[in-house]
């Protein structure tokens, strides 16, 4: 057993993370654990922030990685079913980040707002700060074929069929 071990553990070590498929996710704009800056804030609903989509970077994804797809969920929202905040998909697999505010790249998917593209936290006053949860997902198709009103969960599942990797960076906001 111990022979079986070291031997997996070889194997392993000498696999370069790209090929064992470590996709990380990482942002110079809003950083694991802490306080999501007003600049990302919803600008509506009682909250005066400028709501700016942040700049994301990931690495590591899979060989057959064909196209990414970005989302934002608060699963703290007071629904029974979360808050998608930002769905973005089709996104071309030679794209590893995406700039502050981006709007032009990959297709802008329908959010719980009822429209398409970021919109920042806003959750209610008083409530406990809010996590959410910015995930990258390596795909293994180049184009997720959902029609132009599909909900977020549409397009969830699709990412989820189709996944190879993703990553995960979570946030709070509170007032």
């Amino acid at each position: 057993m111990r022979r079986l071990v070291s031997l997996a553990a070889v194997v392993l070590l000498a696999t370069p993370a790209h090929a064992q498929g470590h996709l990380a996710l990482t942002s110079p704009d809003v950083k694991s654990g802490a306080t999501i800056p007003a600049r990302h804030v919803l600008n509506a609903m009682g909250c005066g922030g400028q709501n700016v989509s942040p700049a994301l970077r990931w690495s590591g994804a899979p060989a057959g990685t064909k196209s990414f797809a970005v989302t934002v969920y608060d699963p703290d929202a007071p629904t029974g079913s979360g808050w998608w905040h930002w769905v973005l998909y089709n996104i071309p697999a030679n794209v590893t980040s995406l700039a502050a505010g981006a709007t032009n790249v990959g297709t802008q998917g329908n959010t719980d707002f009822g429209t398409k593209g970021y919109g920042g936290p806003c959750p209610p006053p008083g409530d406990r700060p809010h996590r959410y949860v910015f995930t990258v997902y390596a795909l293994k198709t180049d184009k997720i074929d959902v029609p132009a009103n599909a909900t977020a969960a549409m397009v969830g599942f699709n990412l989820h069929a189709n996944q190879l990797a993703k990553a995960t960076l979570t946030a709070r906001y509170g007032r």
